[in-house]
């Protein structure tokens, strides 16, 4: 990093954000464009990122765009690659977001879909499709890009502390219920997550020579409106003793986004209040 150069700051660089309507997504692009970047939103539901955009765009001055996509089709993936590259002229950083996280909800307390024994191969498919596929996808297309520039770029993959250690299934267990009938966190998060790690890693090393830099972040749980009971039981199993909020991670990412973590590179690292300590 050179002595002029500030920390932090993404002034200039095109960065795409998939899952952008999400709630990490739209903390992401925030951070993003507070510190002068241009976040470039990817959503499968244009409804959930049109808003956002005229936000930022508002409030930061930026100039992103809101693109409606199925990272999981690659051809819409790669022709939005030349509408990307026709009005930025480049891409610098990509943030594989996206994923699919299905919540145990109180109405799906009743039915044990998410049992390994049980979780039907559609299900399995498509969770893998959105996370792992679609993140591949991106990757070989807007990382091919990136590899392009003069001065390289970064991919970063958002896994999870799921992506280091498994799941915690006491915490979704209901009283009453047969163990066959009890809720899980399914096996399709746990393996999609921990298949982004070895994404990083074979990125970090492909890309090396054109100095694209790929590296993973490992966030725990957010609170976000979770019953009493299951807020109180996970926060017992984190050091910090709580969950985190919604905008703790936006730091760490753009730490991994700018020239500050220029030596970066085949990284995971973990932002889950201690929970992967223990």
């Amino acid at each position: 990093m050179s002595s002029d150069s500030k920390l932090f700051d993404l002034t200039g660089k095109v960065i795409i954000v998939t899952g952008a309507g999400g709630l990490l997504g739209q903390e992401h692009c925030k951070a993003i464009a507070l510190s002068g970047g241009t976040p470039i939103l990817l959503d499968i539901l244009s409804s959930s990122i049109e808003k956002l955009c005229n936000q930022l765009n508002e409030n930061y001055q930026c100039d992103s765009i809101a693109m409606k996509i199925d990272i999981t089709d690659e051809n819409q993936v790669r022709n939005s690659c030349k509408e990307i590259l026709k009005k930025y002229g480049k891409i610098d950083a990509l943030v594989n977001n996206a994923a699919n996280n299905p919540v145990i909800t109180e109405s799906q307390h009743s039915s044990s879909f998410s049992r390994l024994e049980n979780f039907s191969l559609e299900m399995w498919n498509k969770d893998l499709a959105v996370t792992l596929t679609g993140s591949f996808l991106c990757s070989k297309h807007y990382g091919t890009i990136i590899s392009k520039n003069t001065n390289g770029g970064v991919i970063i993959n958002i896994s999870s502390d799921l992506g280091l250690i498994g799941p915690d299934q006491r915490l979704y267990s209901q009283p009453g219920l047969d163990i066959e009938q009890q809720p899980t966190k399914p096996v399709s998060y746990s393996v999609s997550k921990s298949g982004l790690l070895g994404l990083t890693r074979y990125i970090a090393t492909y890309w090396a020579n054109q100095n694209v830099r790929s590296n993973a972040i490992c966030p725990g749980g957010i609170e976000n409106n979770q019953n009493v009971e299951f807020i109180s039981d996970i926060s017992s199993r984190i050091p910090l003793n709580r969950m985190a909020k919604s905008d703790e991670y936006q730091s760490t990412l753009v730490y991994m986004l700018s020239d500050s973590s220029s030596y970066l590179n085949g990284a995971v690292i973990s932002v889950d209040g201690g929970r992967t300590a223990w």
